[in-house]
């Protein structure tokens, strides 16, 4: 029952705060509240005993992601981009997500309580197998896919490097 309560907190919280996102028009802003974002979702991941995908979702996301974000955020032109006029054209998209949402919504209205009642975690305890089990499969496996993305991940990063030291020059 007390894991029901804090799903519901961190579901809150990841929702209102995903609507500060799209909301503010500092974009800094915006980046600040996508980082409560996914801390609210790395918690939902921890309630549903998946610390591999909470461990990823901080150190990755709001540690690695967002730096990168706010760097981007930097080298632009905030004070350009703010006098743009927003995105006023795309708003049938906006709707059709509303109705879809909505949809949703009143259809797990209609099938009932049980419905909205979230499934019992497999394991009462952690389970320390599940990340090591894990990263076997992905280092053994995939090796050769990881380090591909990995080496991947490296060039655009220096590719990003360059192209905003060319700027500056």
């Amino acid at each position: 029952m007390l894991a029901q309560g804090v799903f519901f907190i961190l579901a809150a919280v990841a929702l209102s705060s995903g609507v500060m996102v799209i909301t503010r028009r500092n974009p800094i802003h915006s980046v600040l509240w996508l980082i409560v974002t996914l801390f609210s979702v790395g918690g939902i991941f921890l309630l549903q005993y998946a610390q591999f995908l909470f461990a990823v979702q901080i150190i990755l996301y709001v540690g690695g992601i967002m730096v990168l974000y706010l760097f981007v955020i930097m080298l632009i032109r905030v004070e350009t981009v703010v006098k743009q006029p927003p995105f006023s054209r795309q708003w049938p998209i906006g709707l059709a997500a509303v109705v879809v949402l909505a949809g949703e919504l009143v259809w797990g209205i209609v099938k009932g309580a049980p419905s909205f009642r979230l499934s019992a975690p497999a394991q009462a305890g952690i389970d320390l197998r599940n990340t090591e089990s894990l990263a076997s499969v992905l280092y053994g496996n995939y090796l050769l896919p990881v380090e591909i993305a990995s080496l991947l991940l490296l060039v655009a990063m220096v590719g990003a490097v360059l192209m905003a030291k060319k700027r500056f020059d």
